[in-house]
């Protein structure tokens, strides 16, 4: 009686042990469960950084450029600041000149003979000129014609291109249908 008491304790514990181990093993999936929402978790976040650090980085790069189109625009208007100071001053210098030489008839009358030679040139450039443009139109109208007759030839060329295709398939319908009634008469 001893034994058999024995062994229905030793029984009893063991069925506690077993379900213990049961309840472990349910702990340890639920733990690997919450592990694996946890790195997908992780995962996602560490995307979400690298996205945020590419972002961030993108941004910089676009600050620097804004930040160097600023310092060139600037210094372009400094260019300008002093090139407008220059001609205000060569302005000044002008005005005194033309004083000057308003005094001055002789020089002035040189300078009027300049312009008239210099004008002189000018048009005999400007003819120069007008001539280049209407050999440039004589050469562009003789390419359009051209332009469009070798459009027109495409064209034909494709409409036979075309004929030829459909030639080829009434021709291939017609030996399909012969090779139809050859297998028929050898059937």
């Amino acid at each position: 009686a001893g034994l058999i008491t024995q062994k229905a304790e030793l029984d009893a514990q063991l069925k506690e042990m077993e379900d213990r181990l049961l309840d472990e093993e349910d702990a340890v999936s639920d733990l690997e469960g919450a592990k694996k929402k946890l790195a997908g978790e992780c995962e996602e976040l560490r995307k979400d950084v690298e996205d945020l650090e590419q972002a961030l980085a993108k941004a910089e790069t676009e600050k620097q450029s804004k930040d160097h189109q600023i310092s060139t625009l600037q210094g372009e208007m400094a260019q300008l600041d002093s090139q407008i100071a220059k001609l205000q001053k060569e302005k000044k210098n002008g005005e005194e000149s033309n004083k000057k030489l308003t005094e001055d008839l002789q020089a002035e009358e040189d300078k009027v003979n300049h312009l008239n030679k210099l004008k002189q040139k000018l048009e005999a450039n400007l003819d120069e000129l007008e001539d280049a443009l209407e050999r440039e139109k004589k050469v562009r109208g003789d390419v359009e014609k051209a332009k469009r007759k070798v459009e027109g030839d495409l064209k034909m060329t494709q409409e036979t291109v075309e004929d030829l295709e459909r030639v080829k398939r009434d021709m291939e319908e017609l030996v399909r249908k012969k090779d139809q009634e050859i297998n028929g008469l050898n059937g």
